[in-house]
């Protein structure tokens, strides 16, 4: 049925095809999109912080990269050469030996910090957390795995008596602690025979330490203790908070999570919360030479001498985009916490003030970008320099942003749709729909019948209208969620979850290609060629919408935004990075 299915497709869109000039079988001509240059490489998480031999090592990465920041005070930083390019997870120090583990089983090693090796671990599942003691490194993750190494270039794999996934583990009292999804807690005495137990709570324990005699894990539903590692007693925690990590130092634990949550306590039972100064998620936290250090979002790294008064220190920071546009000679890329970057050729880039929300999409029209976001913030600017903050009708959260028409059309949360004339002056229109929608274009030809906005969304959801006012549900062939829409040459074509594609001559008549690729994001059309990205740095092109190709890309992070202009594609990702095409 497949078969047959996508043969109709390819049927109907060859006649529609054909009847614009084109080739459903090939390229009208030579394609564009196929060649993609990292410009800006985005920025690194950082996951986890180790002190050992005088120096703090920080690790982190993204899906294209490691990092690895080296500090012998913990304020001044250096990011150092490595041989692979996964995101590490952990690190710990031992037997004059930094240990970072990570994603597909990655296991480094360094006796300085600077200088580092490649391991062999003997498994593609992720690491996700390391610890060393009575002679021997311990490294946890995913579906239960647990590998030892004596001297950590040699690792053997153990029986651990679970799948769950395991987040970390810590040494104390002659005891290893591993935790885990859904509350699970292992300890051995040997890093070789392992023992379930029963923690009480089917929370997630993210991090665990020890300290001053007792064993502190953390996690989504707070923190716990326990004396011996076997018997664990839930503790009230002054916050709702994720725990990401625990650390203890100076007569103190110190754990740091979500919204930059810090908490302390001098006995591991009664928490107080302190003020980080940053609401960036904090990831992982260590102690050494008489300072806490924590680290996490975009690279951000906080010291503090006692774990209550804590400074952010010169750190790599980035943060995550989502969508860009071009207009008046410019491209303006937009995303988390309000960041605007411009560029005149989408290889030099400027960050730019914005004082705002979160913004998901950017679009040009009528001489004036506008941007939207989080809790209904909208920007307007003429130059993509100066932007100002408009009032609207509605705190629903907006996702995407289009031109056409003479109008500007919003599309977000809950169905939510808003349109304007001139981007300053917005009404909220009625979508008949209370499905999320992520992505809105417009397109005019005599196929469409004059000129139409098609927004696309949550389980397959379409929705048309010739003037952005009334709007009408179109049959969708796919449940899969739509995550963006664009008009091109004779065609709408929708991409979204689990690389659906969908196309149409007009946004009311549907058809569905199968990619048999990843999520598909975003999808923009220019120099006759139509650009869909998505997850893992997936770059599809198509010259007619119904044949497509896989592009070799330069980064494995999440693509989220795509647009053409002056001659190039820019796209943008999750984690910063910025690519282009000619």
């Amino acid at each position: 049925m497949k078969t047959l299915r996508l043969y109709g497709a390819r049927l109907l869109v060859a006649l529609l095809l054909t009847l614009a000039g084109y080739n459903a079988s090939g390229s009208s001509g030579g394609e564009a999109g196929t060649t993609w240059t990292l410009r800006v490489p985005g920025f690194n998480d950082l996951r986890s912080v180790v002190y050992g031999n005088g120096l703090f090592v920080a690790v982190g990465g993204s899906h294209s990269s490691s990092t690895i920041y080296t500090s012998s005070d913990g304020v001044n930083w250096t990011e150092q050469a490595l041989p692979i390019k996964r995101p590490l997870w952990s690190v710990t120090y031992g037997n004059g030996l930094f240990v970072a583990v990570g994603w597909e089983g990655t296991i480094l090693t360094s006796r300085d910090g600077v200088r580092w090796t490649q391991r062999t671990s003997g498994t593609d599942n992720h690491l996700r957390g390391v610890a060393y003691g009575n002679g021997l490194f311990v490294a946890v993750g995913d579906e239960g795995t647990i590998l030892t190494s004596r001297d950590g270039g040699t690792w053997r794999q153990q029986v651990s008596l679970t799948v769950d996934f395991l987040f970390d583990v810590t040494y104390g009292n002659g005891l290893f602690v591993a935790v885990g999804s859904e509350g699970t807690i292992l300890t051995s005495r040997d890093g070789v025979n392992w023992v379930v137990r029963d923690s009480g709570t089917s929370g997630n324990l993210l991090g665990v330490t020890y300290g001053n005699g007792l064993f502190v894990a953390v996690g989504n539903e707070g923190t716990m203790t326990s004396r011996d590692g076997v018997n664990w007693t839930r503790r009230t925690s002054p916050t709702s908070d994720i725990l990401y990590d625990v650390a203890y130092g100076n007569g103190t634990f110190v754990a740091v999570g979500s919204e930059g949550t810090i908490l302390t306590s001098r006995d591991g039972v009664n928490w107080t919360a302190q003020v980080s100064g940053t609401r960036d998620w904090l990831h992982g936290v260590t102690h050494g030479n008489g300072t806490f250090v924590t680290v996490g979002y975009g690279g951000i790294t906080l010291t503090s001498q006692d774990g209550v008064r804590w400074t952010e220190r010169n750190s790599p920071k980035g943060d995550r985009l989502y969508d860009v546009a071009y207009g008046n000679n410019t491209f303006v890329a937009v995303g988390h916490r309000g960041i605007i970057l411009t560029s005149p050729d989408g290889v030099r880039w400027t960050q730019r003030a914005s004082g705002s929300n979160h913004l998901r999409g950017v679009t040009y029209g009528n001489g004036t970008f506008v941007a939207v976001g989080w809790e209904g913030t909208i920007l307007t600017s003429r130059d993509g320099v100066r932007w100002t903050q408009r009032t609207l009708p509605t705190g629903n959260f907006l996702n995407r942003i289009t031109y056409g028409n003479g109008i500007f059309v919003a599309v977000g949360f809950g169905g939510a749709i808003l349109t304007s004339p001139d981007g300053v002056n917005w009404t909220r229109q009625i979508s008949g729909t209370r499905s999320d929608l992520f992505g809105v274009a417009y397109g005019s030809s005599p196929l469409v019948g004059g000129g139409r906005f098609v927004a696309v969304g949550e389980d397959g959801t379409i929705l048309t209208s010739s003037d952005g006012v009334r709007w009408r549900e179109s049959s969708s062939p796919t449940v899969n969620t739509l995550q963006g829409v664009v008009y091109g040459g004779v065609l709408f074509v929708a991409v979204g979850q689990n690389g659906t594609i969908l196309i149409s001559p007009n946004g009311v008549n549907w058809v569905q290609l199968e990619s048999g690729d990843n999520n598909l994001q975003s999808v923009t059309y220019g120099n006759g060629t139509f650009v869909a990205v998505g997850w893992n740095g997936t770059i599809l092109t198509s010259s007619n919408g119904v044949i497509w190709t896989r592009r070799t890309s330069p980064t494995r992070d999440s693509l989220q935004g795509v647009a053409h202009g002056n001659g190039t594609f820019v796209a943008v990702s999750f984690f910063g990075a910025i690519l282009t095409s000619l």
